[in-house]
């Protein structure tokens, strides 16, 4: 089977199969999806040589419900429990480049993490056999393609590869995220995450480092300024509610009693404005144009919450009322991306951003 996996959250696969289509069509490549409900994975199915074409021009960063994806080469469905690792190798085109590291996968379900035992145990003997026949380098080379198995069942297994320098570096998508032990809340990991996957690595230190001055509108109890705490930033909570006493006692916290749509700093030397408010996401949309328009500040990140049906044609309708606030005030050099996070439930996170200067 030639074509594309694509791993997603359980339950929104039909978000992620209509975004590859649109974004395959606007390469010129007309395939069709195979899915199932709640498999937390896609299958697009095209000519090889338009899988990989895909894999190399559509940045993972500008996607919003692929989590990760792969170029699939072999499928195996009759792997025995013997020996599993001599027939996934054998199914390997000739033609496949060798890889600098090599992924044991699952997908993102009850059923695929019951599998994970079996990809921790394989994962040894597949990485020594591959090194053995030259599929893959004696040690991790980021400048190689990436090789994937991912597990479907104890019998059956997906086989293909993904470039490094467009794939997630995680397998599966799903980074490992440490929350401050300070974090009143868990949805701190939404914006611990957005920092970890969504800013390029390469711009990471220019965009986060302590120091920094930042607003979080509709602060309480201070999951998301606990993440900015931790960054070393100087942190303007903004909510009508309390804020964990913890928090304020870092001397990194200031507390405005405020409303998140009306407050507004002083000075316009905010580096970071994040919010996660539970409102009209329109409203949110419209409220973090605003702060850039007027200049208030660099970064933004930001939650929207999503319907219950046509979430993939919400997300585009959100980002695009963003560029036309933006487009009507003649704002430009900014950049916009939005994310549906391993953390994220029924909403996705947006990144909007001035585009950094060139040296």
């Amino acid at each position: 089977m030639d074509g594309l996996a694509l791993h997603c959250r359980a339950g929104f696969e039909g978000e992620c199969a209509a975004e590859i289509q649109e974004r395959a069509a606007a390469l010129g490549v007309y395939g069709f999806c195979k899915t199932q409900p709640d498999s937390a994975l896609v299958i697009f199915v095209c000519k090889a040589e338009e899988a990989d074409h895909i894999a190399r021009k559509v940045s993972i960063l500008s996607l919003v419900f692929v989590r990760q994806y792969f170029v699939i080469v072999a499928e195996e469905n009759t792997l025995s429990t013997e020996d599993r690792v001599t027939p996934l190798l054998a199914a390997l085109p000739e033609d496949l480049p060798t890889c600098g590291d090599v992924w044991t996968e699952t997908t993102d379900t009850n059923d695929g993490r019951a599998l994970s035992p079996l990809c921790k145990k394989i994962t040894p003997a597949l990485r020594k056999a591959a090194i053995a026949k030259e599929l893959l380098t004696a040690t991790p080379k980021q400048n190689r393609p990436t090789l994937h198995v991912l597990f479907r069942s104890t019998h059956s297994a997906l086989i293909g590869y993904s470039y490094s320098y467009n794939h997630a570096p995680f397998p599966m998508g799903i980074p490992r995220i440490r929350t401050p032990k300070m974090s009143p809340s868990r949805s701190g990991a939404k914006l611990a995450e957005a920092f970890k996957v969504m800013i390029p690595k390469e711009e990471l230190e220019k965009r986060v480092s302590s120091g920094m001055n930042a607003v979080d509108l509709g602060a309480c109890p201070g999951g998301w300024t606990a993440v900015l705490v931790a960054e070393g930033m100087m942190v303007s909570a903004v909510d009508n509610g309390a804020i964990d006493p913890q928090l304020m006692e870092t001397g990194q916290v200031k507390h405005f009693r405020e409303d998140g749509f009306t407050f507004r700093p002083k000075r316009r030397n905010i580096q970071w404005l994040v919010c996660d408010m539970v409102e009209k996401p329109v409203r949110v949309a419209h409220l973090m144009a605003d702060w850039f328009i007027e200049g208030y500040c660099e970064n933004a990140m930001f939650n929207l919450k999503l319907p219950m049906k046509q979430r993939y044609a919400a997300v585009q309708q959100y980002l695009a009322a963003i560029r036309e606030r933006l487009s009507e005030a003649e704002v430009r050099g900014y950049e916009l991306t939005a994310r549906h996070l391993y953390h994220d439930r029924e909403e996705v996170t947006v990144y909007l951003r001035k585009k950094l200067k060139q040296a």
